[in-house]
């Protein structure tokens, strides 16, 4: 294994499962062009037939390949503006520095995040700053792999209380066609997942989730199936 994921992308192949392909009642369009002094500009709007709710954003995104830097301008139709601005693999090999701010004219709020990832092989370490109006809180998470297993820890530190808000740790173990992961946050909510590439066309996921106290447990089995380049069946229950 090569860099692991990150904590956020552990189990995600058997989440996509889950969430990826069922768009009844939604209108979905994106658009992405690039000029040819390397200005990208990406455009997405989406439409949901039952709540007639259209929601747009805009982005422009020019990248400084000589000095790994890149600059990113987002908008939406809430009306908030944000600004990013990232450089990568120039004060260390693997490490990604991005200062990350938005603002929404109509209600003046503000929010400003700077986050910082770092990955070689077999680790992954990520830590992020949010700068909020009752103070800044600070999240972390590592992951570390090796031959295919894979574990991390992510928490959530506010300032403001003085105390660690999050704490969740998984463990789980990946190839190319299986994946395992499990994860337990803050002590109490437990789950786990299954993913299976059957082969190129079919892929399976099974979902277990439940909570500590609580006698219930969500069990969810999904799979897609491939069925050309442009087009997909899935189905999950």
């Amino acid at each position: 294994m090569a860099v692991p994921p990150t904590y956020a992308d552990l189990g995600k192949s058997a989440r996509d499962v889950f969430t990826k392909g069922y768009g009844f009642g939604l209108i979905k369009l994106d658009l992405k062009t690039k000029s040819e002094n390397g200005l990208e500009f990406t455009s997405s709007g989406s439409a949901n037939t039952e709540t007639t709710k259209v929601t747009g954003s805009l982005e422009t995104k020019y990248r400084w390949t000589e000095y790994g830097l890149t600059f990113t301008e987002k908008w939406n139709t809430d009306n908030t503006l944000g600004t990013e601005i990232t450089v990568e693999d120039q004060l260390a090999r693997g490490l990604k520095l991005t200062f990350d701010s938005s603002f929404s004219p109509n209600t003046g709020k503000k929010n400003a995040k700077i986050k910082t990832g770092y990955k070689r092989e077999h680790v992954n370490l990520g830590c992020d700053v949010d700068f909020d109006i009752a103070g800044p809180s600070i999240r972390g998470a590592l992951v570390l792999g090796y031959e295919g297993w894979l574990a991390g820890y992510q928490m959530n530190f506010e300032t403001a209380k003085s105390r660690v808000t999050q704490s969740n740790f998984a463990v789980g173990y990946k190839t190319d066609e299986f994946q395992l992961h499990t994860n337990v946050n803050d002590g109490t909510e437990f789950g786990g997942s299954i993913y299976q590439k059957v082969n190129k066309k079919l892929e399976t996921a099974v979902n277990l989730a439940w909570t500590a106290g609580n006698s219930n447990t969500r069990f969810g089995i999904a799979a897609k199936y491939q069925i050309d380049p442009d087009a997909c069946f899935s189905v999950s229950n």
